[in-house]
């Protein structure tokens, strides 16, 4: 067993599918280790077990080589490796590369702009958690107009249609013409179509979204279906990012269990001095005229 590595994690380091998407398609009965249907968390040993895909199999790179590619989505394409409705789908516009890579995240069909793609599974699950708070910037058309009560609202937080209530976010507006506003808005957060939904709630109309930037990583000049490895200095600036918001959520976890223990240790003493209390009181008082027993 030493050797052997859950399913999941396999195939997302090699590049193959996500874990999410390794999870589904095991679900389905669609992933085989050596003939028989595949179970979430099977440990497997690349160097003997045979993996399959639709009985298609996977083959499997000793030396791993990770990479780290900048797409600008186009709108019209869903973030998707594959898709059994026939839609274009990402891995369309990057299929000239020498090696499997999938989308960090994802934006809706709709939307347009930064899309990473990586066959480095723990940099994408470290990108991707949630408590580490990764800034996303979107460049939002709004039409016609936005309020300055609007304006706060989405700083502050809205109530999306399934009652959930978003973190605070950076708004501000970099463009105004009579008919559209232009914002630019950072979220720290990556609920479904985010954006989108905030602004529905607010009677907003979103005529065009763009991811600009995830983290320090920028877009740039980069045209809509291009796509280029991240740079050296850039790989170091999203890393040191990575690291600052893990090691940020490290410590903001440990104050909250610190706090919830001293606030269990608080109640655990006034319970026992309530009891105490209540003991003392339940002691029957010496009767009348007569001294309490003791030595003599």
């Amino acid at each position: 067993m030493e050797n052997k590595v859950r399913i999941q994690k396999v195939l997302s380091d090699q590049g193959v599918l996500s874990r999410r998407r390794a999870e589904q398609l095991i679900g389905e009965g669609r992933i085989t280790v050596n003939g028989r249907p595949a179970q979430p968390g099977h440990p497997i040993d690349i160097r003997s077990d045979i993996v399959a895909i639709d009985g298609e199999r996977v083959y499997f790179s000793k030396r791993k080589t990770s990479s780290y590619i900048m797409l600008h989505k186009p709108r019209g394409y869903i973030t998707t490796m594959s898709d059994d409705r026939g839609r274009r789908c990402v891995a369309d516009l990057v299929a000239g590369l020498p090696v499997h890579v999938y989308p960090v995240g994802r934006l809706d069909k709709d939307s347009e702009g930064l899309l990473l793609l990586t066959n480095d599974g723990n940099f994408a699950n470290t990108l991707m958690h949630p408590g580490n708070r990764i800034g996303k910037t979107y460049r939002v058309t709004i039409r016609p107009d936005v309020s300055e009560k609007q304006l706060i609202q989405l700083s502050t937080g809205v109530k999306l249609d399934d009652g959930y209530v978003t973190q605070p976010a950076q708004v501000h507006v970099v463009d105004k013409a009579e008919g559209r506003v232009v914002l630019l808005i950072t979220i720290f957060e990556g609920k479904n179509r985010q954006i989108r939904r905030m602004c529905e709630a607010l009677g907003l109309e979103v005529a065009r979204l763009k991811r600009t930037n995830i983290g320090p990583i920028k877009l740039g000049m980069l045209q809509p279906g291009e796509y280029r490895e991240l740079t050296p200095a850039e790989l170091t600036a999203i890393r040191g990012y990575i690291n600052k918001a893990s090691n940020r959520r490290v410590n903001e976890e440990g104050e909250k269990a610190a706090a919830q223990r001293r606030e269990r240790e608080q109640a655990g003493r006034a319970a026992a001095k309530s009891a105490g209390k209540r003991q003392r009181e339940k002691k029957p008082a010496a009767p009348a005229g007569r001294k309490p027993l003791g030595r003599r």
